[in-house]
């Protein structure tokens, strides 16, 4: 049986609109103008930098070379802590108490009357730590550091009349006079998870 130009052209057009009704449902992951036109009516895939859904990428897992996390301080915390006060653990208890989740430690400062902190002792993985204490008067110079995930991550550095050290706060770094410190408070959902995992890259 002939067909004429007319049904010829009834059935392209019959056609054309089963495919742009098959890739309608991909619409959201199409970009706009022609080519979204063109990919949706061909049943073309849309290019997309997203992974396919229930697909595990590299980038899932591994990290990135440079990560970052933007966010303001939602409030600013000032913690003092009185005459052989543990430093690490006056922390904890000021985190605990204010339900701090995620901060930046921004400044520190005071006098020891003792520390014990770590340093790394080697350049290869799994890294390995040295630690070391002693007593004897010292000004508290600095401590940095983050709250991550309700978890403290700080670093000191102390000076005497004859030498600096620092390194990661221990338990045992006991204070004098007094110590002073500030934690900047992240906004939610803000989070450092993973920031400090070495196993994460």
């Amino acid at each position: 049986m002939k067909t004429t130009n007319r049904e010829r052209w009834l059935l392209f057009l019959l056609l054309a609109g089963v495919l742009c009704a098959a890739g309608a449902s991909r619409l959201n992951n199409i970009g706009t103008g022609p080519s979204r036109l063109f990919a949706m009516c061909v049943n073309e895939p849309a290019a997309s930098s997203a992974a396919p859904a229930g697909s595990t990428s590299e980038n899932e897992t591994a990290a990135s070379a440079v990560h970052t996390v933007s966010s303001r301080f939602s409030r600013v915390v000032v913690v003092r802590l009185r005459n052989d006060a543990d430093l690490l653990e006056g922390l904890k208890t000021a985190v605990a108490r204010e339900k701090i989740k995620n901060a930046v430690i921004l400044s520190g400062a005071g006098s020891l009357t003792s520390y014990h902190v770590h340093v790394v002792s080697n350049t290869v993985f799994p890294p390995t730590n040295a630690f070391f204490k002693g007593t004897g008067p010292y000004d508290l110079l600095t401590t940095t550091g983050y709250i991550i995930d309700g978890r403290v991550h700080a670093h000191i550095s102390f000076s005497d009349t004859q030498k600096t050290l620092g390194g990661h706060l221990e338990p045992g770094t006991r204070v004098f006079t007094f110590a002073i410190l500030t934690l900047g408070v992240l906004e939610e959902p803000a989070s450092l998870d993973r920031f400090d995992d070495y196993t994460w890259r």
